[in-house]
């Protein structure tokens, strides 16, 4: 099974689950596992937080190097117009599927996360990283470029000169330096890593779900605004939580002096 899924409350861990190959995630077949347990998640209304992470050593190690030979699962077609056809219905599905999900994702950093792995943690809404993770942006290493949507995100994430370092000079940077560089936001021992993801999860998950989509879809947006479009969504998008059961709940919950039941409605 190449996803093997879990469930523990309201939190679903998806775990890569190629660990002899390091968890590529290039072959359509992996590409349509992950995109349809990310997608079951987030349809799934009692999923509230998903926690990504990787069987093994490896979170993910990218791009499967035996697809880049000819032969008849190859990502290279017979003209650069086929293997651009190649890429946008197989990987690049992976990222359009992240941004279209309500649902949050932590990715749990277990190990490497080279080329496309790097770009995978970057495509989830916060990452935590185990002491034994690595990230290169490698691809210049195979005269490649990132093709799955990396060269959009990273600099998102670390700033443009530090994502422009990673991704000319392919080369590793350690957990510390990922933190320092703000690639993550946590480095924990590797027996802490799940337990700590898990205990981020949960506090999202006793947030109303629909203020917490609502947010998560805010932020991600917010990269491209302007500060006068952002305040516009804000408006708007406040608007429909003032007339949640939950945000009422919530004020209610705070004046008795309770704790709040949340429904998501």
């Amino acid at each position: 099974m190449d996803i093997l899924t879990t469930q523990d409350g309201s939190i679903r861990t998806l775990t890569l689950n190629r660990p002899e190959r390091r968890n590529p995630i290039t072959d359509l077949a992996m590409v349509e596992a992950l995109v349809c347990a990310l997608q079951s998640a987030d349809a799934d209304p009692s999923v509230r937080v998903i926690i990504l992470t990787g069987a093994g050593r490896a979170f993910c190690s990218g791009g499967d190097l035996r697809q880049m030979q000819p032969g008849p699962n190859s990502l290279i077609g017979a003209s650069p117009e086929a293997t651009r056809d190649n890429y946008r219905n197989g990987i690049q599905r992976i990222p359009l599927a992240m941004e279209g999900l309500g649902v949050p994702v932590i990715a749990a950093i277990n190990g490497a996360a080279i080329g496309a792995g790097c770009d995978l943690t970057c495509m989830c809404d916060i990452r935590i990283a185990s002491t034994e993770a690595r990230f290169a942006e490698s691809f210049v290493k195979l005269g490649l470029i990132p093709g799955d949507g990396g060269a959009w995100l990273l600099p998102r994430i670390v700033g443009f000169s530090r994502a422009t370092e990673m991704a000319l000079t392919g080369d590793p940077i350690d957990a510390d330096t990922a933190l320092q560089w703000g690639l993550v936001s946590r480095v924990v021992a590797a027996e802490d890593l799940l337990p700590t993801c898990h205990s981020i999860a949960m506090k999202i998950a006793a947030n109303p779900p629909e203020a917490v989509s609502r947010a998560k879809g805010m932020l991600r947006k917010a990269c491209d605004q302007s500060l006068a479009e952002a305040l516009d969504t804000a408006a708007v998008q406040q608007g429909y939580a003032h007339q949640t059961r939950d945000h009422r709940e919530a004020v209610a919950a705070f004046l008795d002096k309770r704790t709040p039941h949340f429904t998501g409605e």
